[in-house]
């Protein structure tokens, strides 16, 4: 149903800017469990979008700033939204440009805060003041228009709300149209403010190599928490998520938490304030440092897209309307991704020791375990002998494969599986061709030294022929090839970020220029390779975020591969990103991150908790591990569907000691799959009972654990209502123990 306002916004201010009068639509989002609509009143200025179990309003105020009005639970139809009125501050120190929550605002007229868009005009001026000019609205869309007071500098906000999930996503275009360039000294892609409070908890996911995803929480208080990378990459030390959470609650499901997440993959900048009035303040974008862009007369820029949501059911509430988020609208595959295929790679077991005998011999181990892609992971192309030469050379090593890929390809097909290849396309080692004949390609000043990272130097996307060279060997790659999958790596960070080849203002441009390359040459290749799907990785974790999730399929997210390790690896990794997109490898024990043995069991079920990976020395297996393990990959097929794209509850975080559990729920409630864990048992003290979540508490559930793992006295069928109030007894006793069992719902109901 639409919603018409016939009343005409009509205001002039003092800048002489008028407000041009325009119909009022609530356009609903085709597919959605609750319409997405946007209501804007004229009489009050306002603007309204519900969506989910969102409400977010902003509106015009008197001094024609957009001011935000409200962020929370969706309300009713009928509820009034205030007017914006601008606040005057407590003091002459306080002028309503600082006071006010404004969605976007200019360096200019006494900003202190931290300021959405700075510029530098020709003739020295900074000062920009950007008031309501216009907006417009198409489909689900609502796009509002800025200007500065003086200047033909205009600013186009994009709104768009995600119908299922109320998820919010903004941006900002710049335009210029005045008669000569400026620079853009700081641009973010949006502000999303928070009603006053004293309670306020930030969480948000730092990290390094090989320990990935720690979950970070600290007390909200006046001042400002910056979180960033200035590394050219998306970086492993800061994830560019966060959650606020008002009030300390008693678990992960209840409670108010606002959540956000940048989708950018290049250096970024995310400033959480808080001012003298609690008001949390969150801008997010470009990171400023060592940033300028500079635009032409007639020329545009567009930043980033800065993704906001709101939980009334606690950060569990958060992590998994972001999990629906993602599978449902973002992926490439979405709204129907396909479950992700068991997957098993050679690195392990052959390191840079690849030929075609010794991958097909692999590829048999592997697909008699039920494996339904096998990757060829580094080595097998150009003088790669190890990691000091051959990047860049993406021609097939012929001493390796004399006679092409195909015939192992032939050999993987022939075993029911399809077939996945190792690339690292940004990168080029210093003995390469590549490198000989072209050193002018590499990010690098001159006359200056180029820092190699693991024996590399990174290629500059931006350069056009930069970019042309990496699509074209990947599409001749893809095209000549029977290829399904690549595991896209980028092992190290940027150093000597220059561009000697542009004209000198603005060869800063290069942090932009080059990311957006990088997602161009994605989106082309998967437009002309349909099939192909694409992981992201990094090193680990350094570079997962939803600007590349755009056009990736899954994500590495730790070289770490210990699978107690992994516990807390995944499970952090979980508040951002969802399970079906981690990549989770089962390898070898004692596994050579910890020296730490563990059962094959163990080792499965911490892997079976993401997307399943087998990353072992098949060759180093006994008769009986092929049988565990084709059995454990029978059973996580058979639930794979729930753990990878159902709705995720943390039973017990593995950062509590001794213990951890997940439950993954089916998104029609039919099933639930819980996976235990113990590290130690001690004193005799028995597992703590699991009170599972999420199940339809009216219907019978029977349950079904294959191990024994069920404490002995435990019913076989209950309803939804039990499972969850009474709960689950466990009997795990002894050093890195694991249990899965299965809730199935019973038939007719």
């Amino acid at each position: 149903m639409k919603t018409i306002w016939h009343s005409a916004i009509c205001l002039a201010f003092a800048s002489s800017i008028v407000i041009t009068p325009r119909f009022s639509l609530a356009e609903p989002v085709s597919g959605a469990s609750k319409a997405a609509q946007i209501r804007i009143d004229d009489s009050a200025h306002t603007f309204r979008l519900d969506a989910g179990d969102t409400t977010y309003a902003f509106g015009v105020n008197q001094a024609g700033a957009l001011q935000t009005l409200y962020w929370g639970k969706r309300l009713r139809p009928a509820d009034p939204i205030p007017a914006a009125k601008a606040d005057n501050g407590t003091s002459s120190f306080d002028p309503p440009v600082n006071a006010t929550p404004q969605e976007f605002v200019g360096w200019g007229g006494g900003l202190s805060i931290v300021p959405d868009l700075k510029i530098t005009f020709p003739d020295g001026n900074r000062d920009l003041v950007l008031k309501y000019v216009d907006h417009k609205i198409d489909g689900n869309q609502l796009t509002i228009t800025l200007k500065d007071i003086r200047r033909d500098v205009f600013v186009h906000l994009l709104y768009k709300a995600d119908g299922e999930t109320g998820i919010i996503a903004r941006s900002a275009r710049i335009e210029n149209h005045t008669s000569q360039a400026l620079t853009i000294e700081q641009v973010f892609a949006a502000t999303w403010n928070l009603p006053a409070s004293d309670d306020y908890r930030l969480t948000y996911l730092t990290g390094r190599w090989a320990d990935e995803w720690n979950l970070q929480q600290q007390a909200l208080r006046p001042g400002k928490v910056v979180l960033e990378s200035r590394k050219g990459s998306t970086g492993d030390e800061v994830n560019p998520w966060f959650a606020i959470e008002r009030g300390q609650q008693p678990d992960q499901e209840t409670g108010d938490v606002w959540f956000g997440a940048l989708g950018w993959s290049g250096s970024w900048q995310i400033n959480i304030e808080e001012d003298w009035q609690e008001r949390p303040r969150i801008t997010g974008g470009y990171t400023p440092f060592d940033f300028s862009y500079l635009l032409a007369p007639g020329q545009s820029m567009e930043t980033p897209t800065f993704y906001g949501g709101y939980s009334h059911t606690g950060i569990g509430g958060a992590s998994r309307l972001l999990h629906r988020f993602e599978l449902g609208s973002m992926v490439p595959q979405a709204p129907h991704p396909r479950v992700r295929p068991v997957l098993y790679n050679s690195w392990e077991a052959t390191g840079f020791d690849v030929n075609e005998a010794g991958q097909e011999a692999l590829a048999e181990k592997a697909a008699s375990i039920g494996v339904e892609r096998f990757v060829m992971d580094d080595g097998w192309f150009g003088e790669r002998k190890d990691d000091h030469a051959g990047l860049g050379d993406w021609f097939v090593n012929p001493q390796k494969f004399p006679h092409g890929l195909k015939p192992l390809i032939d050999k993987v097909h022939s075993l029911g599986m399809d077939f996945g290849l190792w690339v690292e396309p940004e990168m080029v080692n210093p003995d390469s061709e590549l490198y000989r004949n072209h050193p002018d390609w590499v990010l690098n000043f001159t006359d200056r030294p180029r820092s190699e990272g693991r024996n590399q130097l990174v290629l500059n996307l931006a350069r056009p022929d930069v970019r042309a060279y990496v699509f074209g060997f990947l599409d001749k790659l893809l095209t000549e090839n029977d290829i399904a999958f690549l595991k896209w790596d980028y092992n190290r960070n940027w150093s000597e970020p220059g561009w000697p080849s542009a004209p000198l203002p603005e060869q800063k441009e290069v942090y932009v220029k080059y990311v957006e390359n990088l997602y161009s040459i994605l989106a082309e290749l998967r437009q002309k390779h349909p099939g192909v799907e694409i992981e992201t990785c990094s090193g680990g974790g350094a570079r997962v975020d939803l600007g590349i999730l755009r056009f990736t399929d899954e994500a590495w997210p730790s070289d770490n591969t210990d699978p107690f390790d992994r516990l807390s690896i995944q499970d952090g990794f979980t508040y951002a990103y969802a399970p079906g997109l981690m990549m989770a490898w089962v390898t070898d024990s004692p596994n050579w991150m910890n020296n730490r043995s563990t059962s094959l069991e163990y080792r499965f079920l911490s892997s079976m908790q993401g997307s399943l990976g087998i990353g072992a020395n098949l060759n180093k297996w006994n008769a009986e591990d092929f049988t565990i393990a084709k059995h454990l990959i029978d059973q996580y097929k058979a639930i794979r569907e729930t753990v990878q794209q159902g709705s995720l509850y943390r039973l017990m975080s593995p950062e509590n000691g001794e213990y951890s559990a997940t439950e993954s729920v089916a998104q029609d409630q039919h099933e639930a799959a819980v996976f235990a864990f113990l590290h130690s048992s001690s004193k005799g003290k028995p597992f703590p009972r699991l009170l599972l979540r999420g199940l339809d508490p009216d219907a019978t559930y029977s349950i079904h654990a294959e191990d024994g793992s069920l404490a002995d006295g435990t019913v076989e069928r209950a309803s939804g209502d039990y499972w969850m109030q009474h709960g689950v007894s466990v009997s795990l006793r002894g050093d890195f123990q694991a249990a899965l069992f299965t809730l199935q719902r019973e038939p007719g109901q």
